[in-house]
Protein backbone atom coordinates (compact mmCIF):
# COMPACT_ATOMS: atom_id res chain seq x y z
CA UNK A 1 0.00 0.00 0.00
CA UNK A 2 1.31 3.46 -0.92
CA UNK A 3 1.89 5.73 2.04
CA UNK A 4 0.54 9.25 1.42
CA UNK A 5 3.31 10.67 3.63
CA UNK A 6 5.96 9.07 1.38
CA UNK A 7 4.41 10.78 -1.65
CA UNK A 8 4.35 14.10 0.19
CA UNK A 9 8.01 13.68 1.19
CA UNK A 10 8.94 12.91 -2.42
CA UNK A 11 7.20 15.99 -3.78
CA UNK A 12 8.62 18.09 -0.94
CA UNK A 13 12.16 16.93 -1.77
CA UNK A 14 11.66 17.68 -5.47
CA UNK A 15 10.28 21.10 -4.61
CA UNK A 16 13.28 21.90 -2.40
CA UNK A 17 15.66 20.83 -5.17
CA UNK A 18 13.79 22.94 -7.73
CA UNK A 19 13.99 25.98 -5.46
CA UNK A 20 17.71 25.38 -4.79
CA UNK A 21 18.41 24.99 -8.52
CA UNK A 22 16.54 28.19 -9.30
CA UNK A 23 18.53 30.10 -6.68
CA UNK A 24 21.92 28.69 -7.73
CA UNK A 25 21.50 28.87 -11.51
CA UNK A 26 22.27 32.64 -11.80
CA UNK A 27 25.43 32.17 -9.75
CA UNK A 28 26.42 29.28 -11.99
CA UNK A 29 26.00 31.55 -15.02
CA UNK A 30 28.15 34.21 -13.36
CA UNK A 31 30.82 31.65 -12.53
CA UNK A 32 30.76 30.39 -16.13
CA UNK A 33 31.14 33.95 -17.42
CA UNK A 34 34.17 34.45 -15.18
CA UNK A 35 35.76 31.22 -16.41
CA UNK A 36 35.10 32.22 -20.04
CA UNK A 37 36.72 35.65 -19.54
CA UNK A 38 39.77 34.09 -17.91
CA UNK A 39 40.15 31.48 -20.64
CA UNK A 40 39.84 34.18 -23.32
CA UNK A 41 42.54 36.22 -21.57
CA UNK A 42 44.95 33.31 -21.95
CA UNK A 43 43.84 32.67 -25.54
CA UNK A 44 44.35 36.32 -26.50
CA UNK A 45 47.74 36.49 -24.79
CA UNK A 46 46.56 38.99 -22.16
CA UNK A 47 47.64 36.47 -19.52
CA UNK A 48 50.98 34.86 -20.32
CA UNK A 49 51.85 31.20 -20.18
CA UNK A 50 55.35 29.84 -19.69
CA UNK A 51 56.93 26.76 -21.26
CA UNK A 52 59.90 24.95 -19.79
CA UNK A 53 62.78 23.02 -21.33
CA UNK A 54 62.02 20.20 -18.90
CA UNK A 55 58.79 18.39 -19.90
CA UNK A 56 55.81 18.99 -17.62
CA UNK A 57 52.95 16.53 -17.10
CA UNK A 58 49.81 18.00 -15.56
CA UNK A 59 47.29 15.76 -13.80
CA UNK A 60 44.00 17.53 -13.20
CA UNK A 61 40.24 17.47 -13.60
CA UNK A 62 37.33 19.74 -14.48
CA UNK A 63 35.31 19.00 -11.35
CA UNK A 64 35.63 19.72 -7.65
CA UNK A 65 37.55 16.90 -5.97
CA UNK A 66 36.97 13.18 -5.88
CA UNK A 67 38.35 12.01 -9.25
CA UNK A 68 41.43 10.25 -7.85
CA UNK A 69 44.26 12.63 -8.75
CA UNK A 70 46.61 11.47 -6.00
CA UNK A 71 46.59 7.72 -6.81
CA UNK A 72 47.05 8.54 -10.51
CA UNK A 73 50.02 10.78 -9.70
CA UNK A 74 51.43 7.91 -7.63
CA UNK A 75 50.85 5.53 -10.55
CA UNK A 76 52.84 7.81 -12.85
CA UNK A 77 55.69 8.11 -10.34
CA UNK A 78 55.82 4.37 -9.75
CA UNK A 79 56.04 3.60 -13.48
CA UNK A 80 58.24 6.50 -14.61
CA UNK A 81 60.76 6.92 -11.77
CA UNK A 82 63.19 4.39 -13.30
CA UNK A 83 63.28 6.39 -16.52
CA UNK A 84 63.14 9.99 -15.29
CA UNK A 85 64.38 12.08 -12.36
CA UNK A 86 60.98 13.32 -11.27
CA UNK A 87 60.01 16.55 -9.57
CA UNK A 88 56.46 16.59 -8.14
CA UNK A 89 54.83 19.96 -7.51
CA UNK A 90 51.51 20.53 -5.76
CA UNK A 91 49.64 23.53 -4.46
CA UNK A 92 49.46 21.88 -1.03
CA UNK A 93 45.74 22.40 -0.58
CA UNK A 94 44.64 23.31 2.97
CA UNK A 95 48.16 23.26 4.41
CA UNK A 96 48.95 25.56 7.32
CA UNK A 97 51.91 27.12 5.51
CA UNK A 98 52.30 29.33 2.45
CA UNK A 99 54.82 29.97 -0.29
CA UNK A 100 57.39 27.52 -1.65
CA UNK A 101 58.32 24.61 0.62
CA UNK A 102 60.58 21.73 -0.32
CA UNK A 103 59.51 18.45 1.27
CA UNK A 104 61.77 16.88 3.88
CA UNK A 105 61.38 14.09 6.47
CA UNK A 106 60.86 16.59 9.31
CA UNK A 107 57.76 18.20 7.79
CA UNK A 108 54.19 17.13 8.60
CA UNK A 109 50.95 16.92 6.65
CA UNK A 110 50.06 20.34 8.06
CA UNK A 111 53.20 21.76 6.45
CA UNK A 112 52.74 20.16 3.02
CA UNK A 113 49.07 19.24 2.74
CA UNK A 114 47.85 15.68 3.17
CA UNK A 115 48.22 14.49 -0.46
CA UNK A 116 51.79 15.82 -0.99
CA UNK A 117 52.77 14.40 2.41
CA UNK A 118 51.39 11.00 1.42
CA UNK A 119 53.17 11.04 -1.95
CA UNK A 120 56.47 12.16 -0.43
CA UNK A 121 56.54 9.45 2.22
CA UNK A 122 55.84 6.78 -0.38
CA UNK A 123 58.46 7.93 -2.90
CA UNK A 124 60.93 10.07 -0.95
CA UNK A 125 63.93 8.18 -2.37
CA UNK A 126 62.71 8.47 -5.97
CA UNK A 127 61.44 12.06 -6.31
CA UNK A 128 61.94 15.68 -5.35
CA UNK A 129 58.66 17.12 -4.05
CA UNK A 130 57.62 20.66 -3.24
CA UNK A 131 54.46 22.70 -2.69
CA UNK A 132 53.82 26.20 -3.96
CA UNK A 133 50.69 28.18 -4.84
CA UNK A 134 52.38 29.38 -8.04
CA UNK A 135 53.32 26.38 -10.17
CA UNK A 136 55.50 28.63 -12.36
CA UNK A 137 57.50 29.92 -9.39
CA UNK A 138 57.64 26.43 -7.92
CA UNK A 139 59.14 24.89 -11.07
CA UNK A 140 61.82 27.58 -11.28
CA UNK A 141 62.74 27.09 -7.62
CA UNK A 142 62.87 23.29 -7.93
CA UNK A 143 65.09 23.53 -11.02
CA UNK A 144 67.43 25.82 -9.09
CA UNK A 145 67.58 23.43 -6.12
CA UNK A 146 67.87 20.26 -8.20
CA UNK A 147 69.02 20.84 -11.80
CA UNK A 148 68.96 17.06 -12.42
CA UNK A 149 65.14 16.97 -12.58
CA UNK A 150 64.15 16.00 -16.13
CA UNK A 151 60.39 15.54 -15.66
CA UNK A 152 57.84 17.50 -13.66
CA UNK A 153 54.48 16.12 -12.56
CA UNK A 154 52.00 18.77 -11.46
CA UNK A 155 49.18 17.68 -9.17
CA UNK A 156 45.82 19.38 -9.87
CA UNK A 157 47.06 21.92 -12.42
CA UNK A 158 44.58 21.86 -15.33
CA UNK A 159 43.19 25.22 -14.19
CA UNK A 160 46.68 26.66 -13.52
CA UNK A 161 47.31 27.87 -17.06
CA UNK A 162 50.31 30.06 -16.33
CA UNK A 163 52.34 26.89 -16.96
CA UNK A 164 52.07 25.30 -20.41
CA UNK A 165 52.46 21.54 -19.84
CA UNK A 166 53.85 19.12 -22.39
CA UNK A 167 51.15 16.61 -21.45
CA UNK A 168 47.71 17.47 -20.04
CA UNK A 169 46.04 14.49 -18.36
CA UNK A 170 42.46 15.13 -17.26
CA UNK A 171 40.55 12.75 -14.99
CA UNK A 172 36.79 12.24 -15.19
CA UNK A 173 34.78 10.26 -12.63
CA UNK A 174 32.86 7.39 -14.27
CA UNK A 175 30.05 7.91 -11.75
CA UNK A 176 29.76 11.63 -12.54
CA UNK A 177 30.38 12.21 -16.24
CA UNK A 178 30.43 15.90 -17.20
CA UNK A 179 27.56 15.82 -19.70
CA UNK A 180 25.12 15.45 -16.79
CA UNK A 181 26.80 18.00 -14.51
CA UNK A 182 26.63 21.79 -14.15
CA UNK A 183 29.09 24.55 -13.40
CA UNK A 184 29.59 25.50 -9.75
CA UNK A 185 27.78 26.20 -7.52
CA UNK A 186 24.82 24.50 -9.18
CA UNK A 187 26.98 21.47 -9.96
CA UNK A 188 30.57 20.35 -9.44
CA UNK A 189 32.17 21.51 -12.72
CA UNK A 190 35.13 23.87 -12.46
CA UNK A 191 35.22 24.16 -16.26
CA UNK A 192 32.61 23.61 -18.99
CA UNK A 193 32.81 20.10 -20.49
CA UNK A 194 34.14 21.35 -23.86
CA UNK A 195 37.44 22.16 -22.11
CA UNK A 196 38.17 18.42 -22.25
CA UNK A 197 39.19 19.12 -25.85
CA UNK A 198 42.35 20.82 -24.58
CA UNK A 199 43.58 17.74 -22.76
CA UNK A 200 46.03 15.32 -24.36
CA UNK A 201 44.82 12.28 -22.45
CA UNK A 202 41.54 11.65 -20.63
CA UNK A 203 41.22 8.98 -17.94
CA UNK A 204 37.74 7.88 -16.86
CA UNK A 205 38.37 6.90 -13.25
CA UNK A 206 36.61 4.76 -10.63
CA UNK A 207 35.15 2.36 -13.18
CA UNK A 208 33.79 -0.93 -11.83
CA UNK A 209 36.49 -3.59 -12.22
CA UNK A 210 33.93 -5.84 -13.92
CA UNK A 211 32.45 -3.14 -16.12
CA UNK A 212 30.48 -4.44 -19.09
CA UNK A 213 31.83 -3.62 -22.57
CA UNK A 214 28.59 -1.83 -23.44
CA UNK A 215 29.05 0.53 -20.47
CA UNK A 216 32.57 1.33 -21.68
CA UNK A 217 31.21 2.16 -25.12
CA UNK A 218 28.48 4.37 -23.64
CA UNK A 219 31.09 6.29 -21.60
CA UNK A 220 33.31 6.61 -24.69
CA UNK A 221 30.39 8.03 -26.66
CA UNK A 222 29.46 10.53 -23.94
CA UNK A 223 33.05 11.76 -23.57
CA UNK A 224 33.36 11.75 -27.36
CA UNK A 225 30.83 14.59 -27.58
CA UNK A 226 33.55 16.97 -26.37
CA UNK A 227 36.74 15.66 -28.01
CA UNK A 228 38.04 14.52 -31.38
CA UNK A 229 37.38 10.95 -32.51
CA UNK A 230 41.05 9.96 -32.07
CA UNK A 231 41.46 11.54 -28.62
CA UNK A 232 43.39 9.34 -26.19
CA UNK A 233 40.93 7.86 -23.71
CA UNK A 234 41.68 5.38 -20.93
CA UNK A 235 39.66 3.74 -18.15
CA UNK A 236 40.92 3.05 -14.65
CA UNK A 237 39.60 1.40 -11.53
CA UNK A 238 40.37 1.58 -7.82
CA UNK A 239 42.07 -1.44 -6.27
CA UNK A 240 41.91 -1.70 -2.50
CA UNK A 241 44.77 -3.40 -0.68
CA UNK A 242 44.83 -5.18 2.69
CA UNK A 243 44.20 -2.99 5.74
CA UNK A 244 47.26 -1.50 7.43
CA UNK A 245 47.56 -0.14 10.98
CA UNK A 246 47.64 3.66 11.06
CA UNK A 247 50.10 3.48 13.98
CA UNK A 248 52.95 0.93 13.92
CA UNK A 249 52.03 -2.09 16.03
CA UNK A 250 53.82 -5.43 16.32
CA UNK A 251 50.81 -7.71 15.90
CA UNK A 252 47.96 -6.19 13.86
CA UNK A 253 44.58 -7.70 14.69
CA UNK A 254 43.08 -6.82 11.31
CA UNK A 255 44.91 -8.06 8.21
CA UNK A 256 42.04 -8.90 5.87
CA UNK A 257 38.51 -7.51 5.84
CA UNK A 258 37.28 -10.85 4.53
CA UNK A 259 38.37 -12.48 7.79
CA UNK A 260 35.71 -10.55 9.70
CA UNK A 261 32.56 -12.38 10.71
CA UNK A 262 28.92 -11.54 11.48
CA UNK A 263 29.82 -10.74 15.09
CA UNK A 264 32.45 -8.13 14.10
CA UNK A 265 31.97 -4.40 13.57
CA UNK A 266 33.59 -1.77 11.35
CA UNK A 267 33.26 1.94 11.99
CA UNK A 268 34.38 3.74 8.85
CA UNK A 269 35.73 7.28 9.25
CA UNK A 270 36.35 9.51 6.22
CA UNK A 271 37.23 13.10 5.45
CA UNK A 272 37.36 12.90 1.65
CA UNK A 273 35.38 14.40 -1.22
CA UNK A 274 33.54 11.22 -2.20
CA UNK A 275 33.14 8.43 0.34
CA UNK A 276 30.58 6.27 -1.50
CA UNK A 277 32.97 3.76 -3.10
CA UNK A 278 34.88 3.39 0.17
CA UNK A 279 31.66 2.63 2.03
CA UNK A 280 30.65 0.10 -0.63
CA UNK A 281 34.00 -1.63 -0.18
CA UNK A 282 33.60 -1.80 3.60
CA UNK A 283 30.13 -3.28 3.19
CA UNK A 284 31.57 -6.09 1.08
CA UNK A 285 33.62 -7.22 4.08
CA UNK A 286 32.47 -10.06 6.32
CA UNK A 287 31.59 -7.70 9.18
CA UNK A 288 28.06 -7.94 10.52
CA UNK A 289 27.86 -4.20 11.24
CA UNK A 290 29.29 -1.38 9.13
CA UNK A 291 28.68 2.24 10.10
CA UNK A 292 30.23 5.37 8.61
CA UNK A 293 31.12 8.77 10.05
CA UNK A 294 31.81 11.20 7.21
CA UNK A 295 33.44 14.62 7.41
CA UNK A 296 34.22 17.13 4.67
CA UNK A 297 37.20 16.82 2.33
CA UNK A 298 40.60 17.48 3.97
CA UNK A 299 38.96 17.53 7.41
CA UNK A 300 41.29 18.33 10.31
CA UNK A 301 40.36 16.07 13.21
CA UNK A 302 39.85 17.75 16.57
CA UNK A 303 39.78 16.41 20.12
CA UNK A 304 35.98 16.52 20.02
CA UNK A 305 35.93 14.57 16.75
CA UNK A 306 37.88 11.71 18.31
CA UNK A 307 35.71 11.76 21.44
CA UNK A 308 32.64 11.44 19.23
CA UNK A 309 34.20 8.68 17.06
CA UNK A 310 35.10 6.54 20.06
CA UNK A 311 31.75 7.16 21.73
CA UNK A 312 30.02 5.84 18.60
CA UNK A 313 32.41 2.86 18.51
CA UNK A 314 31.65 2.04 22.16
CA UNK A 315 27.90 2.16 21.50
CA UNK A 316 28.12 -0.33 18.61
CA UNK A 317 27.75 -4.03 19.31
CA UNK A 318 30.44 -6.47 18.18
CA UNK A 319 32.87 -9.12 19.36
CA UNK A 320 35.70 -7.24 17.64
CA UNK A 321 35.35 -3.58 16.72
CA UNK A 322 37.68 -1.65 14.41
CA UNK A 323 37.91 1.85 13.00
CA UNK A 324 38.79 1.77 9.30
CA UNK A 325 39.74 4.93 7.45
CA UNK A 326 41.22 6.00 4.13
CA UNK A 327 44.88 6.38 3.29
CA UNK A 328 44.41 10.14 2.91
CA UNK A 329 42.81 10.39 6.35
CA UNK A 330 45.57 8.29 7.91
CA UNK A 331 48.23 10.94 7.16
CA UNK A 332 46.12 13.49 9.07
CA UNK A 333 45.58 11.16 12.00
CA UNK A 334 49.03 9.66 12.57
CA UNK A 335 50.59 12.91 13.81
CA UNK A 336 47.43 14.24 15.44
CA UNK A 337 48.08 14.95 19.16
CA UNK A 338 44.43 14.40 20.05
CA UNK A 339 44.26 10.75 19.05
CA UNK A 340 44.15 8.63 22.26
CA UNK A 341 47.34 6.52 22.53
CA UNK A 342 45.40 3.70 24.19
CA UNK A 343 43.28 3.27 21.03
CA UNK A 344 46.10 3.08 18.48
CA UNK A 345 45.65 -0.65 17.95
CA UNK A 346 42.00 -0.14 16.92
CA UNK A 347 42.43 2.00 13.79
CA UNK A 348 43.45 0.84 10.30
CA UNK A 349 43.53 2.36 6.83
CA UNK A 350 42.96 0.90 3.38
CA UNK A 351 45.71 1.63 0.82
CA UNK A 352 44.49 2.12 -2.73
CA UNK A 353 46.13 1.76 -6.11
CA UNK A 354 45.05 2.49 -9.63
CA UNK A 355 44.54 -0.26 -12.18
CA UNK A 356 43.90 0.34 -15.87
CA UNK A 357 41.26 -1.51 -17.86
CA UNK A 358 42.83 -2.45 -21.17
CA UNK A 359 40.49 -2.42 -24.12
CA UNK A 360 41.41 -4.39 -27.21
CA UNK A 361 43.74 -2.57 -29.59
CA UNK A 362 44.39 0.33 -27.21
CA UNK A 363 47.96 1.29 -26.16
CA UNK A 364 49.23 0.99 -22.60
CA UNK A 365 48.64 4.14 -20.54
CA UNK A 366 52.28 4.58 -19.50
CA UNK A 367 53.48 3.93 -23.05
CA UNK A 368 51.12 6.65 -24.31
CA UNK A 369 52.23 9.13 -21.62
CA UNK A 370 55.88 8.42 -22.46
CA UNK A 371 55.24 8.97 -26.16
CA UNK A 372 53.58 12.30 -25.38
CA UNK A 373 56.47 13.35 -23.12
CA UNK A 374 59.07 12.58 -25.76
CA UNK A 375 57.14 13.89 -28.76
CA UNK A 376 58.62 17.15 -30.07
CA UNK A 377 55.59 19.31 -30.92
CA UNK A 378 52.49 19.10 -28.72
CA UNK A 379 49.87 16.79 -30.22
CA UNK A 380 47.16 19.45 -29.86
CA UNK A 381 48.17 22.58 -31.82
CA UNK A 382 45.53 24.76 -30.15
CA UNK A 383 46.74 23.78 -26.68
CA UNK A 384 50.35 24.33 -27.78
CA UNK A 385 49.54 27.93 -28.71
CA UNK A 386 47.65 28.52 -25.47
CA UNK A 387 44.15 28.47 -26.94
CA UNK A 388 42.38 27.84 -23.68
Amino acid sequence: MIDVNDIKDLFSEKRRKAVADALLTPFSWLYGAGVAVRNYAFKAGLLKRESFDVPVVSVGNITVGGTGKTPHVEYLIEHLCQRYRIGVLSRGYKRDTSGFILASPTLSASDLGDEPYQIYHKFAHSITLAVCESRRKGIHEMMRINPDINLFILDDAFQHRYVKPKVNIVLVDFNRLPDEDHLMPLGSLREPPHMLYYSDIIVVTKCPSNIAPIDLRVAQKRIGEFVAADHKLFFSTVRYAAPQPVFPISRPQLTDLRSLGPGDTILGVTGIANHRNFLKYLRRSGAGTVKLIHYGDHHKYSRDDFKYIFRVLDELDGQRKFIVTTEKDAVRIINNPYFPPTMRDRIYYIPIKVGFLHTEGEPDFIDEVTREIEARPAANPLAAEGHE
